[in-house]
């Protein structure tokens, strides 16, 4: 058994307080999130939508960077530093990822992890009302990371809020593809496998068996 194997009962002691704010999220995903996702994807070119991920990964790089200085891994925050310049010169402010055409490989770090790394423990699986999946740690890593996003920074109003509802459909739509995966019961399935993936990055994917 692989010390991946999480989502137990004791990782989910909240679960009759998780199981409510799911159904909420799923009931608001299916009728309004889903279908938008589902609009924007059909009426948008593929280059186009390429072009949108790419624009909003090279602002998540900036994340990265400064997680990645706070767990002490220069030789990533130096590849993720060209990832920004790169992209955000010669990628036209990011809407091309030429720095993953150059072999720089992109981090996925955030606060939580970073917390992890540090040796925080995550504490019990918790479901957040709108934002979905997380645990005690990773809910308070979402706030410092907000630092380092660009919405805290634009003052304008509705640019700040249609740029953060264009990334959260463009999200959404990237997830599309992956609902086919979903077996059995799907509060079960999102939990283990958010849990599993969250624990593979604080890792750095260095997980051992248990035998």
């Amino acid at each position: 058994m692989s010390t991946l194997a999480l989502g137990s009962e004791e990782d989910d002691p909240w679960e009759s307080f998780n199981r409510p704010i799911f159904t909420f999220n799923d009931t608001l995903d299916t009728y309004a999130l889903k279908p938008l996702a589902q609009g924007y994807q059909y009426v948008t070119p593929d280059p186009v939508e390429d072009g949108v991920s790419n624009f909003f990964g090279n602002l998540g790089d900036v994340k990265n960077l400064a997680n990645d200085l706070l767990q002490g891994k220069f030789e990533e925050a130096g590849i993720d530093t060209a990832r920004v310049l790169f992209n955000s010169t010669f990628g036209l402010l990011g809407l091309f990822d030429v720095a993953s055409k150059m072999d720089l490989k992109r981090s996925d770090e955030d606060f939580g992890q970073t917390m992890g790394s540090w040796g925080v423990g995550s504490g019990p699986y918790l479901v957040l009302p709108f934002f979905g999946p997380s645990t005690v740690r990773d809910a308070f890593g979402k706030l410092p990371d907000t630092f380092v996003e660009p919405y805290r920074y634009v003052s304008d109003v509705p640019v700040r809020n249609s740029a953060y509802g264009l990334n959260v459909v463009q999200t959404r739509a990237g997830l599309l593809s992956a609902e086919k995966l979903i077996t059995g019961d799907k509060y079960t399935f999102i939990r283990n496998a958010y849990l599993q993936s969250r624990e593979f990055g604080v890792q750095d994917g260095e997980v051992e068996d248990d035998f």
